[in-house]
């Protein structure tokens, strides 16, 4: 159980935990709250692109708010300046100024969080439990994943989106509280020699990632909101299923990663997730197809997660700077991710079916298992560590995993 012994990845943990009912919560609704006010799928996939577009100018600006303040203190930034985004989502009703101003904030706030978050994440744990701490962070999300859609469903449908929208702000600014107890990280004031060559493996890997993820999740969310007729509290209802079979999944590949199977973890999960793509082209069409093909989404992710991310989180702590690892490695997740949406767009406003945005997933699969298998032959794991444990709340410790 060595892997539970790192007190402050616990605690990033929990940041991580508390962000996330707010990221399964309302910020799972945003692409379902702009079609229902009337915004055209082609829009709604063209507003993410214009985000992911937005972050990659930003990202340089962060380097230089890292050096004069730390990882931990931007973490605390980013996570604030990530609320901001949604009480102005609660005001959008039409293409225009205010879905603009929405689309600038999620980018701003996006920036600084995801790129200190991953460089934190990777300089305080440690190489030997990488894989564990992942799947650790991944099973906690799922879990929280059951019931946050639940409830951001009912609330958007009962309270509107002012107060669904606005406590998701609350809880995404309250996650910063556990990392008042965490180390800050330094960065280095000078760029060390070799860091762009040594963060181009991750941003590789990430521009596939980018690219999946413009099928696999947002055209995906698209599908499903319409397969299920629109409907708030059903979509809200697949989410929390698909989080559901999803649960145990994290922890367990984990421990298969660190024990010298990454290979073969790899294969599994990119294989599931493409799988997964392609039956959900099939099920677009009718709403009990649709709500299975997205709960086995959530079983491919939990596959796929830790496989790859364990692979980029070792790279980066291995790089002359993690930070500028991962502004680099973010940067090339804008690239594909905008990539990926703005081909999802032109095939959806062509006039071709919904579900053609979905394969968008398949090449971006393709380029993330030829990278990350490269880093599995490279990197042999040899040594197994033993499962890891059930997660417990220590009241006197924060927490303990």
């Amino acid at each position: 159980m060595a892997f539970l012994a790192n007190r402050t990845i616990n605690l990033v943990n929990l940041h991580y935990a508390i962000h996330s009912v707010a990221m399964g919560g309302g910020a799972a609704f945003v692409s379902a709250f702009l079609l229902k006010n009337g915004i055209s799928p082609p829009l709604v996939l063209g507003s993410v692109a214009l985000i992911l577009a937005a972050r990659f100018v930003l990202r340089p600006i962060a380097i230089g708010f890292a050096i004069r303040y730390g990882l931990r203190q931007l973490l605390i930034a980013g996570s604030i300046l990530s609320a901001l985004q949604y009480p102005v989502l609660a005001e959008v009703h039409e293409v225009g100024g205010v879905l603009v101003a929405f689309c600038l904030l999620g980018a701003l706030g996006d920036t600084v969080y995801w790129s200190s978050y991953h460089a934190y994440f990777a300089s305080v744990g440690d190489d030997d439990n990488r894989g564990k701490h992942v799947g650790t962070r991944e099973a906690v999300v799922a879990i929280i994943g059951i019931f946050a859609p639940l409830a951001a469903g009912w609330l958007l449908q009962e309270a509107g989106p002012r107060v669904a929208f606005g406590l998701t702000a609350l809880v995404v600014a309250l996650s910063a509280i556990p990392l008042a107890w965490t180390p800050n990280v330094d960065v280095a004031r000078e760029t060390p020699p070799g860091s762009f060559k040594a963060s181009l493996p991750g941003a590789i890997i990430f521009v596939g990632d980018g690219i999946t993820a413009a099928g696999y999740h947002f055209a995906w969310q698209i599908v499903l909101f319409v397969a299920l007729g629109a409907d708030l509290m059903a979509f809200g209802g697949a989410l929390a299923l698909a989080a559901l079979v999803g649960a145990a999944a994290g922890i367990a590949l984990g421990s298969y990663i660190d024990a010298g199977h990454g290979r073969r973890a790899l294969r599994i999960g990119v294989g599931a997730l493409a799988t997964v793509a392609a039956l959900r082209a099939i099920a677009s069409g009718d709403p009990t197809l649709a709500i299975i093909a997205n709960a086995l989404g959530a079983l491919a992710g939990c596959l796929y997660v830790p496989a790859v991310m364990t692979a980029v989180y070792t790279i980066g702590r291995r790089a002359p700077c993690t930070f500028r690892f991962y502004v680099v490695t973010e940067g090339g997740w804008d690239i594909g991710g905008a990539l990926g949406l703005g081909v999802a767009a032109l095939l959806v406003g062509s006039g071709l079916p919904l579900w053609t945005g979905v394969l968008v997933a398949l090449p971006g699969a393709a380029l993330v298992y030829a990278r990350v298998r490269r880093f599995y032959i490279d990197n042999p794991k040899v040594r197994p560590l033993p499962p890891p444990q059930p997660v417990t709340i220590d009241p006197s410790e924060g927490v303990s995993l």
